[in-house]
Order: C-alpha cells, then sequence, then structure tokens
C-alpha cells in the first residue's frame, strides 16, 4: 500500500494541466471551449500592450542617445513581439482559438515583422543612425504589426464571446484593438511630434539629443554640429507628410472602426483612448531623461466629426465623399486651431531653419508640427478613395448593416478541472441530447470564415 501511495502522480500544476489539456496537433478552427478563446485573445492585447509600451519608449530613446540593440525600448517591445510570436505557434500548432483566414493574416503579419527585424538592423549597420521613421526598413516593420492587429481584429470579431457579461468586452475589445492599429498606423509621424521640440529645445541651447548623437548626425552629412545638421537630423520629413498621411489613412481607419464595431462612438473613444495614452506618457517623457513630443490633441475633434457622420442616413458611398470633405476640413482645421493655441506660426512648413531661429528668438513657440496647409485637396481626394475602399471591405466581408455583435457561435465544451480550478484533461462526450448540442462542432461559413454553430 505504502508503495502504491509512492507511485501516485503530483497534482499537477496550472501549466502543466494546460498543456496537458490543450498541446495537441490540430487544423486551424478547430472546436475551442469558450474560456480558451477568451484567454487567447486577451493575450493578444497584452502582446500588443507590451509593443506598444516599448515602441513609443522607443523612439524618444532614438531622439537623445545613439541607436542600442539591447536597448530596455527594444526589449520591452521584443517581450510582446514573444508573446505574439508564441500565440501565432499556439494557434498554428494546436488548431485552437483562431478560423483558418484569421490565423492566415496573422501568420503573415507576424512573418514580415519577424524579417524586417534583421533587415532593419542591417540597414543601421549599413547607414548608420538612419533616424528616420520612414525609412524602408521600418516601413516593414508597422506593415507586418498592422497585418497581424488585422487577423487579430478579425479573429475577434468572429470568434469572441457575445453573450450576456461579454456583450461589452466583445465591443471594448475590438475598440482597444483599433486603438492598437490606429496607433500603429499613426506612429511614423513621430518623427515630426518628436521632432518640431528636438528643434525647440536645440534653438534653446539645451538639445535633448546627446552631444555623441549630434556630432554622429552631423557627421554622416559632412558638417559640423550647427542648425542645419539639426534640422536634417530632427525634420528631415516634408512638410506636406504628416496632414496627409493622417487624414488620408489614418482617418480611414476610424471609418473601418466605426463599421465594424457598429457603435455609435466608436471612433471617438478610439481617438481618446489614443491621446489620453500620449498625454499619459508625455509626464513621464518630460519628467525623466527622455525627450517628450508635442501631443496630437488636434484629433480628438476629428475622431467625432467621424461618429458624426453616420447619423445621417446617407448612401455610403455618398457618405464617403461627402464625409472626406467635411474631416478634411475638420482635420485642418483642427491642427490650424492647436498651432494657434500653442503659439507656433502656420507659417512653420514653409521656413528654413534660419527662420525657425529667427521667429523662436522673437518670442514663436515651436510646438505644433509643420504644415504645408495648402495640400488639403490631396487629403480630401486620399481620404474619399480610402473611405470608400473602407466601405467596400465592409460591405462585402461582413455587411455594413449586419447585426453587431453577429450571431453568437458554437464553442466545445469545456474541459474537467479538480477542485484546485486546475485542468485534468477533456471528459467523456455528454450523453444527453442537450450536451450533444452544445459540444456540437462548429463548421466554417466559407464566405466570412466565421466558425458558427453545427
Amino acid at each position: 500500500m505504502a508503495h502504491q501511495v509512492s507511485m501516485m502522480r503530483a497534482p499537477r500544476s496550472r501549466v502543466s494541466g494546460f498543456m496537458h489539456t490543450y498541446w495537441s496537433r490540430g487544423e486551424a478552427g478547430r472546436p475551442t471551449p469558450r474560456s480558451l478563446v477568451v484567454f487567447m485573445n486577451r493575450m493578444w492585447l497584452l502582446a500588443l500592450l507590451f509593443k506598444l509600451l516599448g515602441s513609443s519608449w522607443d523612439v524618444s530613446w532614438h531622439f537623445k542617445w545613439l541607436r542600442d540593440d539591447l536597448a530596455a525600448a527594444h526589449i520591452l517591445n521584443t517581450v510582446g513581439t514573444g508573446i505574439a510570436i508564441g500565440l501565432v505557434l499556439a494557434h498554428t500548432f494546436t488548431g485552437y482559438g483562431a478560423d483558418r483566414r484569421s490565423l492566415r493574416i496573422m501568420q503573415i503579419g507576424t512573418g514580415i515583422f519577424v524579417v524586417a527585424g534583421p533587415i532593419d538592423v542591417i540597414n543601421h549597420r549599413v547607414n548608420g543612425l538612419d533616424l528616420t521613421a520612414w525609412s524602408p526598413s521600418h516601413l516593414l516593420l508597422y506593415i507586418g504589426t498592422a497585418i497581424m492587429i488585422a487577423g487579430v481584429i478579425r479573429n475577434w470579431y468572429h470568434s469572441f464571446p457575445r453573450e450576456g457579461r461579454f456583450a461589452k468586452q466583445w465591443s471594448a475589445g475590438l475598440i482597444a484593438l483599433w486603438a492598437f492599429m490606429f496607433e500603429n498606423t499613426f506612429f511614423p509621424t513621430g518623427q515630426q511630434e518628436y521632432g518640431i521640440l528636438e528643434v525647440e529645445s536645440w534653438l534653446r541651447g539645451r538639445p535633448y539629443a546627446e552631444p555623441e548623437l549630434l556630432s554622429f548626425a552631423a557627421g554622416q552629412i559632412g558638417r559640423p554640429v550647427d542648425d542645419i545638421a539639426l534640422e536634417t537630423f530632427a525634420m528631415p520629413i516634408k512638410s506636406w507628410v504628416y496632414p496627409v498621411w493622417v487624414i488620408g489613412i489614418c482617418v480611414a481607419l476610424l471609418v473601418f472602426a466605426r463599421l465594424m464595431v457598429g457603435r455609435r462612438w466608436t471612433a471617438t473613444i478610439v481617438i481618446a483612448l489614443y491621446v489620453a495614452y500620449r498625454c499619459v506618457i508625455w509626464p513621464l517623457l518630460t519628467f525623466t531623461i527622455f525627450p517628450p513630443s508635442s501631443v496630437p490633441l488636434w484629433l480628438l475633434p476629428v475622431g467625432l466629426a467621424v461618429d458624426l457622420m453616420f447619423l445621417p442616413r446617407m448612401q455610403p458611398y455618398l457618405r464617403a465623399v461627402v464625409g472626406a470633405a467635411v474631416l478634411t476640413a475638420v482635420g485642418y482645421g483642427a491642427l490650424a486651431l492647436q498651432a494657434v493655441a500653442f503659439g507656433t506660426p502656420l507659417a512653420l512648413g514653409s521656413w528654413t531653419i534660419v527662420e525657425m531661429r529667427q521667429a523662436f528668438e522673437a518670442g514663436a513657440n515651436l510646438y505644433t508640427v509643420p504644415v504645408a496647409w495648402g495640400t488639403f485637396w490631396i487629403s480630401f481626394l486620399l481620404l474619399a478613395a480610402t473611405w470608400s475602399a473602407v466601405t467596400l471591405l465592409v460591405r462585402r466581408g461582413i455587411g455594413l448593416d449586419t447585426r453587431r455583435p453577429p450571431a453568437p457561435v458554437g464553442y466545445e465544451t469545456e474541459p474537467e478541472r479538480d477542485a484546485r480550478g486546475v485542468l485534468t484533461g477533456w471528459a467523456a462526450k455528454p450523453a444527453t441530447s442537450q450536451a450533444r448540442r452544445t459540444a456540437r462542432p462548429a463548421r466554417t461559413d466559407r464566405r466570412t470564415g466565421e466558425r458558427v454553430s453545427g
């Protein structure tokens, strides 16, 4: 008897119980217990949060010091990337928690990001500092992340529970994911938002950048550390890029979020979350040793205007054209208002560094990003095109007027747990007809790729 007791297995830990239950080979779209669907989707939120924190710190870091592959900001971002890669591998091997199409999108995005990392390192080894956020290797990182998030958004929309207490979580999670998507797309503009304050710090005589970084940047263009070298380092991007990119591309993502989530103030909440985050990290950078950025408060009326455009009844493609005109006016107007409110000259976008110095010495405040105001027509045309494209994509994919949230999907029965709540594996299939209906495997809708009840 004593021998039998000694041979008894020790109780499983939560990790070993989890792996014993779920770690088996399966095809994508495999029927999944609801608890596992919720867990895996929430882990995606955690992964993207780490990536967000790391990238925000990273851009400020590069306006302070020379590049360091093992910088703390890079490591924090890598933690998020590691969680994301682990989730993709888990979805791929087990087949749990993601339908085939959503998983394929996640795989493509993650693959691009992983490949872009070494390319970016090589780029810096060959070309030196390459601070600009718009370099090809950096754009690959943003594109990979955007595709990855698109797969996560699609999977959340189709798989996350939306009945009972999960109804609000379904909407809240989608809104959070769209906020991550907006941040990733808006991120390259940090070049200008950090750059303008770097210029002001230089003109003030107390540059944020360390002397080693300024000397290195000046040496790359064969100049001493002077006004022109500083401008080349901090503000290499043309003044038309900022408004055209934000109005023409980023606003279309707000439209997409509003159409997909289906809640009245979706775009406003997405922007409010993003601007609130920027306001929170601003003092964390300002009161430490890292350079701050110009906070885009002007985005708040833009998000509100997107939601207001969906209040009147209107043919969808007419709304795209009218909305593009309204949002272009609101966007440029709000951007001008922020410039005036912070004492930034509206003509800043056409000035040389010499003129910037003269204006600063005369009392001007260089805070708002330089803008080429005459580009409004380009922004309007681009937004009309991207808004129309988003409308077409949503119409063909999930429908413009279908129910939000969509109809509930079927889930696999939950595995068994011991008295401590630790997973112990799968029970025999239930014998009652009601239980069989609960356990019935889901099938895949060929048009949408959504898992629906059998």
